[in-house]
């Protein structure tokens, strides 16, 4: 089965050049069964991980443009009167799908980025009174331009808590940016990806990463991680158990693409900071060059015993 992500992996590399860590970490959210953010300037190629990703795993890919216009009816849909049927019709909006790709959701108003926060936690969307099922293999891929860019809402804790990881893929190398600039056009690179999975596959790999065993020992490592948040005076707020859970997902999904069948503490410190640090706010920033969250965890991780 992991096979088959590997495979994707690979055809993933073919498009995104010189990034294979993000693919690794992208892959490793959608096995652990997570929503993913991508945060980072225009340009470097999010939108189009984003869609290859639901092209390689054969899931069903809405692509949703979020600006600043946009209504809460316009993701989730919205009920029409049919004359001829003499009743209002229910006409679902592009959340009905198996990857729904949030386009620069943090130009979008907060009343219109909550709209999607019934869905990834419930995996289900009530409207006018009633509550409608989304698909099995259900996940929301969001790209999000930096806040300090001209017409961004930021996300709420809330928000940012339902993603399970957070990456960025920065600019390229000069040798990736070179095959991109004499290569082939990145989006026209999607038409010939194949569905290497498909739905019914992806569903048995998560359901594998939830079998991967996870020591006592382990289990402490983890309670040692967030409870050193919580305790060293960093953070305004420290991690909370949902965050501990996502870590442990995310540290089983690796596990088994490095395949093991069993999680180690490094397979926890591999996904700590993309897991982590969107959930953390510093008390005072440490570098405003970096991501003070990314940096101050990971001088947490070195002071924590394995």
């Amino acid at each position: 089965m992991f096979s088959k992500v590997h495979e994707v992996a690979k055809q993933l590399n073919r498009v995104i050049i010189g990034k294979e860590r993000q693919i690794q970490q992208a892959l490793v959210c959608l096995l652990g069964g997570g929503h993913l953010l991508i945060e980072d300037v225009p340009g470097v190629g999010k939108t189009t991980l984003a869609h290859a990703l639901a092209i390689s795993l054969g899931l069903q890919f809405n692509r949703l443009q979020f600006t600043s216009d946009l209504l809460p009816t316009d993701v989730i849909g919205v009920s029409i009167f049919e004359r001829d049927k003499s009743q209002f019709i229910f006409h679902p909006g592009p959340i009905f799908t198996q990857v729904l790709l949030a386009d620069e959701i943090n130009r979008a108003t907060p009343k219109t980025q909550s709209a999607l926060l019934e869905a990834m936690e419930e995996q289900q969307v009530s409207a006018e009174g009633q509550t409608r099922q989304l698909p099995d293999a259900f996940f929301v891929i969001a790209t999000q331009n930096p806040t300090h860019q001209v017409g961004t809402f930021p996300l709420p804790e809330s928000q940012l808590d339902r993603f399970l990881m957070c990456l960025s893929l920065g600019y390229p190398d000069a040798a990736a940016e070179r095959a991109l600039l004499m290569g082939e056009d990145r989006r026209s690179l999607l038409k010939s990806l194949n569905a290497i999975m498909h739905a019914d596959e992806l569903l048995q790999a998560q359901a594998l990463v939830r079998q991967i065993h996870a020591s006592p020992a382990l289990i402490d490592y983890i309670q040692r991680l967030a409870q050193s948040t919580r305790e060293s005076g960093l953070f305004a707020e420290g991690m909370s158990p949902r965050a501990s859970i996502a870590l442990l997902q995310a540290a089983r999904a690796w596990a088994a693409l490095e395949g093991r069948d069993h999680a180690l503490p490094e397979d926890v410190q591999a996904v700590l900071v993309p897991v982590v640090a969107h959930r953390l706010r510093p008390i005072k920033a440490v570098n405003s060059k970096t991501n003070a969250s990314a940096d101050l965890l990971s001088q947490l991780m070195l002071k924590i015993a394995v």
